[in-house]
């Protein structure tokens, strides 16, 4: 069942089209991963899909009663948020947020779902930690268990590698897809990987003057793979 539709998308910013013209599903249970050049609109959409900026033109629809602030979202990380003086509990407990509504406190119920989420990405141990004293690749689990939290259905992830060193990485992609395979999470990753990209995802979209959307394989058959795909990045 599509949980994402996005039909006939203009994308950009003060008037400037980055994308035009862009349609894609993505089904529950997808893996979709978003390639492309640099500039070419991947994290612009991300905004758009989150609701965060507007479609120049289009049309973006959620279904089997997926909400906006229903969808988790592990944004690229500033120098700022990095030495966010919280401890890691309270961060990933944030994630609640746009669940919990004008609500002021958290109920049992989302403290034991966010101490869940810690121990299915490993980091239980972290919990009374202070998040900016940790280590890049431990902060991006901690953003992760904060996007499980704000849903049951789909997460967004927006270069959640960037930065990792190599092990920290492969560790990372094998968590996400574990997420996607074992715990039913639909997945839409922007990636400037697409060696990674081909290897866990089950669909690409790749966005820039010529965009695609299929499955892996089609992708791997595709003009798109051709070009760029040699060398393992699309310098995204």
């Amino acid at each position: 069942m599509a949980l994402l539709t996005c039909t006939d998308l203009s994308l950009g910013y003060e008037g400037r089209i980055i994308v035009q013209g862009l349609c894609f599903e993505v089904n529950s249970g997808d893996y979709l991963s978003i390639v492309g050049e640099n500039g070419s609109g991947k994290s612009t959409l991300m905004r758009t899909v989150l609701g965060l900026q507007p479609p120049l033109s289009g049309k973006i629809e959620t279904r089997d009663g997926l909400k906006l602030t229903e969808i988790g979202y592990l944004p690229q990380q500033t120098a700022v948020q990095k030495d966010f003086p919280a401890s890691v509990t309270e961060v990933v407990m944030s994630g609640f947020c746009g669940r919990a509504g004008l609500r002021p406190f958290y109920n049992a119920a989302e403290k034991a779902e966010a101490a869940s989420n810690l121990e299915k990405l490993g980091i239980s141990n972290l919990a009374k930690r202070c998040y900016r004293e940790l280590s890049g690749g431990q902060q991006q689990r901690v953003l992760l268990a904060r996007a499980l939290c704000a849903t049951k259905k789909m997460i967004l992830l927006d270069e959640p590698v960037s930065g990792l060193d190599p092990l920290v990485t492969n560790e990372m992609y094998e968590i996400i897809k574990d997420l996607n395979t074992h715990s039913e999470i639909t997945v839409i990753m922007v990636s400037h990987d697409i060696d990674a990209a081909v290897k866990y995802s089950s669909h690409i979209l790749h966005v820039g003057r010529d965009c695609f959307f299929g499955t892996r394989d089609e992708y791997l058959g595709s003009d798109r793979f051709a070009l760029f795909g040699k060398g393992g990045s699309d310098n995204g």
